[in-house]
C-alpha cells in the first residue's frame, strides 16, 4: 500500500472535509494528486454546486482540504497518481446543519387552521416542526396565551386555538433537524380581518382594597379554563413589571423561588385549585413549597399573572391572565 489516510484523523463537518495523508515509499508519491467532487448530479430544490477541489501533494505526508462545501452533499474524494492509479477514494457526505427558515406560512380562513409547505431536506434531514402561538383577545385585553408545539415532519396543517373573533395570533416556526431548530419566521394574522393585522395591546385588570400599610391587595380571581372542575392547578405568579414584552417572558418563565433578603423580580405567591370564582389577598405572608405569598411594598408598581399550564407529548400551553396596580 503507497498511501496511507492515517486513521482517526478524518474530519468531517456541514462544510468541509479534512484527511491527513502518509506516503509509504519515498519517491512513490511524487506528482500525487487530491480532488474533491460532487458525487452525483443535484436536482432542485437541493441543487449543489461542483467544487474545484483539485491540489498536487507534496512529501512524505500532509494535510488535504476541500475547499467550502454544502451541507448534507455526497462528495468523492480521491488520491491518485498520473495517469490513472487511485490510490485512495471515499464517498463521504458531509454532516446536516440547521435548515433555513420556512418562506410562508397560510392562515385557511374557512377552517381556521394553519398550513404550509413541507421544508427540503437541503442541509439535513427534516424531523420536525418547533410552532410558537401568541394569542391576545380582542374582546379581553387581560388575556395572553402562549403555545409551544413539536410537530412531526408529515405534519403540514394545525388549527389555530379556538378564541373570541378578532383575536390576534403571532406565530413563529422553525425546521428542525439533527443538528438544532433553524431560524425562526414570524407571521401575524387575525380571525376575522383581510387587512394588515394590528397587534392588539395588553391592558390589565384592576384590583382592589390596596393597603400599603399592610402590603396587601384583593385580586378577583375567575378560573381560565372554560371547564374548570378539569383544569389543573393555576399558579399566581408576581412581576416587579408591566408592559407587553414583560407579560410574555413572566406568562413563559420559570420564576424564582422567593428570597427574603433579595426579593426576586418574579415569583410564584400562590398554588390554587381554582374552580370558581373567588377573591384572592396577595400579601398576607402565606407560605409553602415553592410558593410564598410575601407581603407587598409600599412604592412599588406589580404585575399579577394568573396562569395555567397544560402539557401534553407534543405541546406546552401557557394561559395568562393580567392584573397591574401600584401599592
Amino acid at each position: 500500500e503507497v498511501l496511507q489516510v492515517v486513521p482517526g484523523t478524518l474530519e468531517i463537518s456541514s462544510t468541509s472535509i479534512k484527511l491527513n495523508w502518509t506516503c509509504r515509499l519515498p519517491h512513490g508519491c511524487r506528482r500525487m494528486r487530491a480532488t474533491c467532487h460532487l458525487a452525483g448530479p443535484s436536482f432542485p430544490p437541493c441543487e449543489a454546486e461542483e467544487v474545484k477541489g483539485e491540489e498536487t501533494l507534496h512529501g512524505q505526508k500532509g494535510t488535504f482540504t476541500c475547499p467550502p462545501l454544502q451541507p448534507f452533499t455526497d462528495y468523492s474524494v480521491t488520491i491518485s497518481l498520473p495517469p490513472s492509479t487511485v490510490l485512495y477514494t471515499r464517498l463521504l457526505r458531509t454532516k446536516e446543519t440547521v435548515p433555513d427558515k420556512p418562506k410562508k406560512l397560510w392562515l385557511d380562513r374557512s377552517t381556521g387552521s394553519l398550513w404550509w409547505k413541507p421544508l427540503p431536506s437541503c442541509k439535513g434531514e427534516i424531523i420536525g416542526y418547533q410552532l410558537n402561538i401568541t394569542t391576545r383577545s380582542a374582546q379581553d385585553g387581560s388575556f395572553l396565551e402562549m403555545e409551544r408545539l413539536r410537530l412531526n415532519s408529515s405534519v403540514t396543517e394545525y388549527p389555530l386555538p379556538e378564541h373570541s373573533p378578532g383575536s390576534s395570533y403571532v406565530v413563529t416556526m422553525q425546521g428542525l433537524t439533527a443538528a438544532g431548530a433553524g431560524a425562526a419566521s414570524l407571521w401575524e394574522f387575525q380571525t376575522n380581518s383581510w387587512d394588515t393585522p394590528r397587534p392588539l395591546d395588553i391592558s390589565c385588570r384592576s384590583v382592589r382594597d390596596i393597603s400599603p400599610s399592610q402590603g396587601t391587595a384583593v385580586l378577583p380571581l375567575r378560573p381560565i379554563a372554560p371547564h374548570p372542575e378539569v383544569a389543573r392547578e393555576h399558579q399566581l405568579i408576581v412581576a416587579a413589571m408591566r408592559n407587553g414584552t414583560a407579560v410574555e417572558g413572566a406568562c413563559l418563565g420559570e420564576p424564582q423561588p422567593f428570597n427574603a433578603s433579595q426579593q426576586p423580580s418574579t415569583y410564584v405567591a400562590a398554588m390554587l385549585n381554582l374552580t370558581a370564582p373567588m377573591d384572592f389577598v396577595l400579601g398576607s405572608g402565606t407560605h409553602g413549597q415553592g410558593y410564598h405569598n410575601a407581603a407587598l411594598r409600599p412604592g412599588s408598581n406589580y404585575m399579577v399573572l394568573l396562569r395555567l399550564i397544560r402539557r401534553s407529548q407534543q405541546a406546552e400551553k401557557f394561559t395568562c391572565v393580567c392584573y397591574s396596580f401600584s401599592v
